[in-house]
Parts: C-alpha cells; sequence; structure tokens
C-alpha cells in the first residue's frame, strides 16, 4: 500500500508550533512545547487503528463498546531529538514499546551515519512510528526507516514536526510504503541542510545545547 503525507492544520498544533518556532523561546518551554504538539498529533497518526466491539459491564449495566485490537504499538525516537517526543505520546499509549535509533549527519557530505540501533524484541509484530522533530534532506530519517526493515518490519510511519519538501521527497522516493505525519511543510532547506524557515537546531533547543 502506498503511503500518504498528512499535514496537521489542527489551531492548537499550529499555535503551539508558532512558539516553538519562535527564537526566544526557552529550553524549558521549547521542551513542553514539543512533547505537547507530540500528544496532539498521536490522536491523527492512531486514527485508522484497527478496533474491535467488546461487552463491558458499566455501574448500571452491560453495554457494547469499541476497544483497540490487532498489533500493539511501537514508538522508535531518532536520537536525540526524537526523545523529545516520547512522552507525549506515550501518556496516551503507556503500553507502547520503546526502540532508539542513533544516527548524526555528517557535516560535510549531510549524510546519516548509524552509531546505535536498538528495537523491541516483537518490533515485526507492532505498528511502528519513527519519530524525528525535523524532516531535513530526509537522510536520517530514511536510513532509520531501512534499519527497521532490515528487521523484517513492515508496518511504519514517520512522524515529525516540521519537513521540508526535500525530505519528504527521499522519504517517499526510498520508502514508497511508509505514512509520513508532519505539523508543518516548509519551504526549502538552506545551504547547510537545515529547513527554512524552521526552528532551529530541534535538538540543540531542546537540551539547551545551543
Amino acid at each position: 500500500m502506498k503511503g500518504k503525507v498528512h499535514v496537521f492544520d489542527h489551531p492548537l498544533i499550529q499555535h503551539k508550533l508558532g512558539m516553538m518556532r519562535d527564537k526566544n523561546t526557552g529550553t524549558k518551554d521549547f521542551r513542553e512545547l514539543l512533547d505537547e504538539i507530540s500528544m496532539l498529533m498521536v490522536f491523527e497518526t492512531t486514527r485508522n487503528l484497527p478496533t474491535e466491539e467488546v461487552n463491558i459491564e458499566t455501574p448500571l449495566g452491560w453495554t457494547k463498546t469499541r476497544m483497540l485490537s490487532g498489533m500493539p504499538i511501537g514508538i522508535i525516537p531518532i536520537l536525540r531529538a526524537g526523545l523529545g517526543m516520547v512522552d507525549g505520546i506515550q501518556r496516551l499509549i503507556p503500553n507502547a514499546k520503546v526502540g532508539h535509533i542513533g544516527l548524526y549527519r555528517d557535516p560535510d557530505t549531510l549524510q546519516p551515519v548509524e552509531y546505535y540501533c536498538k528495537l523491541p524484541a516483537d518490533s515485526e509484530h507492532r505498528y511502528l512510528y519513527v519519530l524525528d522533530p525535523m524532516l531535513a534532506t530526509g537522510g536520517s530519517a530514511s536510513a532509520a526507516i531501512s534499519f527497521i526493515k532490515q528487521r523484517n518490519c513492515t508496518n511504519i510511519s514517520l512522524v515529525s514536526i516540521i519537513a521540508a519538501p526535500e525530505g519528504i521527497e527521499r522519504v517517499q522516493k526510498e520508502h514508497p510504503d511508509v505514512n509520513i505525519y508532519v505539523a508543518a511543510c516548509d519551504e526549502k532547506l538552506n545551504e547547510h541542510g537545515y529547513i527554512v524557515p524552521g526552528l532551529g537546531d530541534a535538538g540543540d533547543r531542546l537540551f539547551g545545547t545551543k
């Protein structure tokens, strides 16, 4: 099945994203905003999860209701900025298992280099959400998805806050089966491979290392 690109235009997401973009937003507020946006986005990223009808007993009697069915969920943040998206998602999906993929972008070639990959043992039986706040060149995200697929995983989506057209194009070209979820698609990349207008380096702003 061919993947799709979903851009969320919900007013709350856009409002909080605007605050994240502001260069005067400090580390504490930036971290909280990323957490909140991630939690809001999970409503839409999980919209098509299968459910089943079950019978439950309320204090006043029996009723039919719908509960999640099928495969459980796994979330795979790309280190380090992806870590800032985990808590918000886990508050709504506390049973989701968490893996980690460590990549860094070579400053000269802009290509991803792997230094760590640890996935849940049953990842091939889960709906997996790869987390990376910034989808810039698409190199890191595409590489992370490739590493996951090498471990026999097939139900993969990518969740980012801001994307550049170049990053979306690359992921779609290399992984046409993967859905992409973003809060905004910005104008372009600059000569250093950063999203414009973007919000700067998400990892530095998240952890106060700028």
